[in-house]
Parts: structure tokens; C-alpha cells; sequence
């Protein structure tokens, strides 16, 4: 029996999950997510490694665009299978995917008009990669499944989704593959939650698997505590308030967000930041929002606490949820202080770079990072100190305080990673490190390679190997 992986994405870079598996004359795509870094954005326009409509089947881990945001592409040039899902990732995703074709239409026709205006082209095609239609169309492929039950794609491949305690609905996938000789597991790890996080139940744990696909956002790093998070949240929301500025929180609209909630919801009940006005200007991150709630049986024991006791972080004083673009610009007229949180996470899109214009050059603002920044995005520049940013085709001196807080990551950091691969009671016959920046994988590839001695790779974009 041969069976064939290859890494169209998420290969030795952060975004653009993507893994083709070939078993027993399937081709089974796991995750199709978009590039978001600047220097792989011109992936998102190549033709697939594949003809799409040979794809068979489609696992998808979890809704964040990364790992979903170029299935209507995909649906678009002929892909007819099932897209395999939890119930809570199949409900995020149709608010993700169609936030996601609006961005594309909008960005387009604003790309055009900036470019006329200028007399230049830019690097990128003017139009959409693709619109509400294609979305829409993708949607109507789902096909949702509970955790644990066996989901038979075909010809012996059969796989099962397990919980990732990464965001609502998230999972880790293990496909197996029966044959001539001695069947085959694969586990796809999806993105790696994090232990005692809010919100949601901690990850799945494995005894075995013959082939462990594992990621390394950050795998040369550690978190800061859930203590550390707090005490440097309400010193941040404390100081700022003194100065009399804004906090303007760049976040991810599915779970970023949330967590951000829990936080300021816990220290305003433990009377470590007064009241302040909190904005949630996402319409996508109000949305998921009203999803959460819909979706308890996925929070952990505290979360459900909270909720018995009617303390829930998605409904405290002073909370408000923005809906309109009215409604996003008047905030900016408000006299006093307040936090602002707003999509998109990176800073590459979406109403935070309105807010950001507004105070980024302010002294007394402070601009609270709270996730990833992927390498060429704007939230990277401004975190590595950039003194000036491009900001919707203008130039602002930044100003204000930066802070980036690392605990809020719902990514598991090195020792987590390591903590999740511990259970394995045998050597896997190869682990792959993908998810990741070059030094992030191959720093993790070292560590895990020193602790255990198990066969390990750093596949590079578009490589291909054969799994025995």
C-alpha cells in the first residue's frame, strides 16, 4: 500500500493550510485555507497543484480563513465533494467565508479606483479571487459531524474529528487508510489549543498514530501565564486610562475576540479596571459571538460557571456590539476613553484600520496586540517598531504605545506542543512541522528531535513525500 502527501500550504510558513493526501485511488484535500502573508499572497491566484474537481473529499479542521478562506476558489474551478466539518465550524465558516468574498469584492473595486486615481497597477489582479456567489456555493458542500464518529470517505479511508481546544468547533483529524498491508493512521493536528484556556475544553490527546502532521506557530517560544495575561491586560487597560487615550485592540474575530471578553469581564468582576467602554466593532466577531452562546456543550467547567451564575463575558457593563458602518464611525467621536476591538487580527483588512488612522499617531493611545503577526502584514511592522505605517493609502507617524500581549494566543506554545506529542506511547514513523515560520519549525523540529529521536521533516511548499 502507497499512499502520497503533499504540502500545498502551511509549509514552513504560517497561512495557507493545505495538505493533499493520496490513499487507495482518493485524493482527500485537508484544509484550504488562504496566504495571508504579503510575500505568499500570489499563491492564492496560482492554479491548484491538482485539478479540483479530482478531489474527492474535503476535511476541514476549523473555520479560521487560514485554513478555510480559498474553499470557494476551489468550488469555483470544479471541486463537487463533501466538505467534512464539526456542527460549530460548519456555522462559523458561512459567516467567515462570506465576510471573506465581501473583502474580496470590496478590496478589489477600492484597489481600482486608488490605482486609477494613481495611474499605476498593482502586483495583484483588480478583481475579486472570489465573490458571495462562490461562497455560497461552497456552503451548500457541508456536510457537519459530530466529534468521534467515524466518517467513511471511500475505498478503506475512513476519519474521525476530535477536539483541538483551538476555537469553537476546531478539531484534529486522524484518517485512516486500510489496504493490502497494514493499515496506515494520519494524524492531522489542525491548529494545537491550549491547555487551561478560557472558554473551551483542552485538546484531544492520542496514544498512537503511524503519521503525525503537528504545527509550530510557535514552536520556539512560551506563553505568558493566564496570570501574566490578566495583570498585563488590566496594567494596560489601567495606564491608558490615566493617559486619557483609546486602546485599540486589533483581533481576530472567532475566539480572539471572546477571549479578550473573558478577560476584561474577570477583572472587572475582581475590581482590578473600572468601567470603561468596550466596543466590539466587528460585525463577524459580534456573529460568532451569538454562536458561542448557541454552542455550550463545547465550554469547560469554568465558562460554565460563569453562565450559571449570569456573569457571562459576552454580556457585561459597558459592553456594546457594533453593527453598522454608522455606528463604527461614531465611535471615534465619543469624548473619553475607551477600548475598541476590531477585525481584522494582522491589521491587513476590515474597520481596525480605520481606527488605528485615527490613533495610531496618538500618544496617550495605546495599540494592544493580542495574536499572531505574520511576517509582511501590517500588524508586523508596527510590532517589530516600524516609526511610520501605510494606513489606507496614507502615511501616519506611529505615536502610540504598542503592547503585544503573547498569552492570548490560542495556538499552544513549544512546551504545549511537546506536552501533546508526550502522549504518543510509541514513535510515530514520521513527524512532519508544518504551520509555521522557517525558524519557528525548524527550532521546534530540533527540540522535539533532542527529546525523542523520532524520524522528523520540515516539508518546504508543494513537496511531496510517499508514507509506507
Amino acid at each position: 500500500m502507497q499512499m502520497k502527501l503533499r504540502f500545498m500550504g502551511a509549509a514552513q510558513n504560517v497561512t495557507g493550510s493545505r495538505y493533499l493526501l493520496e490513499a487507495n485511488g482518493l485524493r482527500i484535500l485537508i484544509d484550504c485555507g488562504l496566504f495571508q502573508e504579503r510575500e505568499f499572497a500570489g499563491r492564492n491566484w496560482e492554479p491548484f497543484s491538482v485539478p479540483p474537481e479530482t478531489i474527492d473529499a474535503l476535511l476541514l479542521t476549523h473555520a479560521h480563513i487560514d485554513h478555510c478562506g480559498l474553499l470557494p476558489k476551489l468550488v469555483r474551478e470544479g471541486f463537487k465533494g463533501r466538505v467534512y466539518c464539526t456542527t460549530a465550524t460548519a456555522d462559523v465558516a458561512e459567516i467567515m467565508l462570506l465576510d471573506a468574498a465581501k473583502l474580496q469584492e470590496e478590496d478589489a473595486a477600492f484597489k481600482r479606483k486608488r490605482h486609477e486615481r494613481e495611474g499605476r497597477k498593482g502586483p495583484y489582479p483588480e478583481v475579486p479571487l472570489y465573490n458571495i456567489d462562490d461562497a455560497n456555493a461552497s456552503l451548500r458542500l457541508f456536510l457537519p459531524v459530530p466529534y468521534g464518529e467515524e466518517v467513511v470517505i471511500g475505498h478503506g479511508v475512513e476519519a474521525k474529528f476530535y477536539d483541538a481546544g483551538h476555537i469553537l468547533g476546531s478539531s484534529m483529524i486522524i484518517v485512516s487508510v486500510r489496504g493490502q498491508g497494514e493499515p496506515r493512521t494520519i494524524l492531522f493536528s489542525g491548529d494545537v489549543g491550549r491547555r487551561n484556556a478560557p472558554i473551551l475544553r483542552d485538546p484531544t490527546t492520542f496514544a498512537g498514530a503511524d503519521y503525525v502532521l503537528v504545527e509550530a506557530t510557535y514552536g520556539d517560544r512560551l506563553h505568558e501565564r493566564s496570570s501574566e495575561v490578566a495583570e498585563h491586560l488590566a496594567a494596560v487597560v489601567n495606564s491608558t486610562l490615566n493617559n486619557g487615550g483609546n486602546i485599540i485592540v486589533p483581533s481576530f474575530a472567532l475566539e480572539r475576540a471572546q477571549e479578550v471578553l473573558y478577560y476584561l469581564n474577570k477583572l472587572l468582576i475582581d475590581g482590578r479596571i473600572p468601567r470603561v467602554m468596550v466596543f466590539v466593532d466587528s460585525p463577524m466577531a459580534v456573529r460568532v459571538t451569538e454562536i458561542f452562546e448557541r454552542h455550550p456543550d463545547l465550554y469547560d467547567q469554568e465558562m460554565i460557571r460563569l453562565i450559571r451564575a449570569n456573569r457571562s463575558p459576552f454580556d457585561f457593563p459597558g459592553l456594546k456590539m457594533v453593527h453598522t458602518v454608522d455606528e463604527s464611525k461614531a465611535i471615534n467621536q465619543i469624548k473619553g476613553s475607551a477600548m475598541i476591538i476590531a477585525g481584522s487580527g494582522m491589521c491587513t483588512g476590515g474597520r481596525i484600520k480605520h481606527h488605528l488612522a485615527a490613533n495610531i499617531s496618538r500618544p496617550e493611545s495605546t495599540v494592544m496586540f493580542v495574536g499572531y503577526q505574520a511576517a509582511g502584514t501590517l500588524g508586523r511592522y508596527i510590532v517589530e517598531g516600524a516609526s511610520e505605517v501605510r494606513i489606507l493609502g496614507q502615511d501616519y507617524p506611529v505615536r502610540a504605545r504598542i503592547e503585544q500581549i503573547q498569552g492570548f494566543s490560542a495556538h499552544a506554545d513549544r512546551d504545549g506542543l511537546f506536552e501533546w506529542l508526550s502522549h504518543l506511547q510509541s514513535a510515530p514513523r514520521q513527524v512532519f512541522i508544518t504551520h509555521g515560520e522557517p525558524d519557528s519549525c525548524h527550532s521546534f523540529a530540533a527540540f522535539l528531535k533532542e527529546r525523542t529521536g523520532w524520524g522528523i521533516s520540515v516539508p518546504a511548499y508543494q513537496n511531496e513525500v510517499v508514507l509506507e
